[in-house]
């Protein structure tokens, strides 16, 4: 496949055209071409020149990609020979460099989807509607965004076992506790941030999105208690807590006399992570991190030998440095 794409740039480069190539091998003739297994994938194939428009799209796009800003690159993959090709950069308060033609309706649509997609932190294709003579159109929207966040509270053990699994899983990984004695970088050297603060005011002056996952480890009813409050209220991917369910039942308990409803307990995880049979620190994180990744999939948590379930599946919540392609 990479010999024919190099073949299809060799060609782009002798006659400038953009040419959308599709690629696809059944399992039974996955081997016999070199792969080890089938599937398709899709490859645009675009020529930059010199006087080209695409060049100062393209520039624009790797300049805020190596500045770590959040953008979506929006591409039309499938079209009007004439639009192929063409990108748009959008920024995630709508503004955008580049242009798709003389079309204000296309360019408002790839602008929704690209301000979505930022939301989301997804790279994505679209179908919108054509401007000519009604046919769709095909847009690749590749994201760029900052590492998500997973916020731990709690300076204990369990944290120290899960920073590492969640830098692993491309999270930027902060560390909270109301404890100065506990809370110190000598003992949380993996974290890119340590935090001494109250946990709900860390928590509600802090930014958050809809990819933040956030562990509470501190297994306190102080500290638990107005950080779930306020937590379970956030449009955030995971709220999980730590504890027993004794602890779980009496938390929920305090929780609903605090104003919660049900919609909102049903988002908090408790005892937090998967059924795995852990008990040290470091086996904990790896059953917090499974129900992370699970829920970010719907993945069921069984053994794959006895689900039946495709192995690869869409995302349900939004996920780290995600590029599907």
């Amino acid at each position: 496949m990479e010999g024919a794409v190099y073949d299809l740039c060799q060609q782009a480069l002798l006659d400038g055209a953009t040419v959308l190539e599709h690629f696809g091998y059944s399992d039974e003739d996955a081997f016999s071409v070199g792969l080890t297994c089938g599937g398709s994938i899709d490859v645009l194939v675009t020529s930059v020149r010199r006087t080209d428009v695409f060049r100062t799209f393209l520039a624009s796009v790797l300049a805020v990609a190596v500045s770590g800003k959040a953008a979506a690159a929006v591409r039309v993959a499938d079209g009007p020979e004439e639009l192929r090709g063409r990108g748009l950069l959008v920024l995630p308060d709508g503004s955008h460099q580049g242009g798709l033609g003389d079309h204000p309706d296309l360019q408002a649509s790839a602008v929704a989807a690209a301000c979505t997609a930022l939301t989301t932190g997804r790279t994505a294709t679209v179908v919108v509607g054509s401007p000519y003579s009604g046919a769709s159109l095909t847009l690749l929207v590749e994201v760029r965004v900052p590492a998500p966040r997973m916020i731990v509270f709690g300076a204990t053990d369990f944290a120290a076992a899960l920073i590492p699994a969640g830098k692993l899983l491309g999270y930027h990984v902060t560390v909270c506790d109301a404890r100065s004695v506990f809370s110190t970088t000598a003992r949380f050297p993996a974290a890119d941030e340590v935090v001494t603060d109250w946990p709900q005011r860390y928590l509600a002056g802090t930014q958050t999105d809809e990819r933040t996952v956030l562990c509470v480890l501190t297994h306190e009813a102080k500290f638990d208690i107005p950080l779930l409050q306020l937590a379970l209220r956030l449009p955030v991917a995971y709220v999980g807590a730590m504890g027993s369910r004794r602890t779980h039942t009496d938390r929920r308990r305090r929780l609903r006399e605090a104003g919660l409803d049900e919609d909102e307990l049903a988002r908090l995880h408790s005892p937090i992570g998967m059924d795995l049979g852990a008990r040290t620190p470091e086996e904990t994180a790896v059953s917090i991190v499974a129900e992370i990744v699970a829920l970010r999939y719907g993945g069921s948590g069984v053994p794959l030998r006895a689900s039946g379930t495709p192995i690869h599946r869409k995302l349900l919540t939004p996920c780290p440095g995600d590029a599907a392609r």
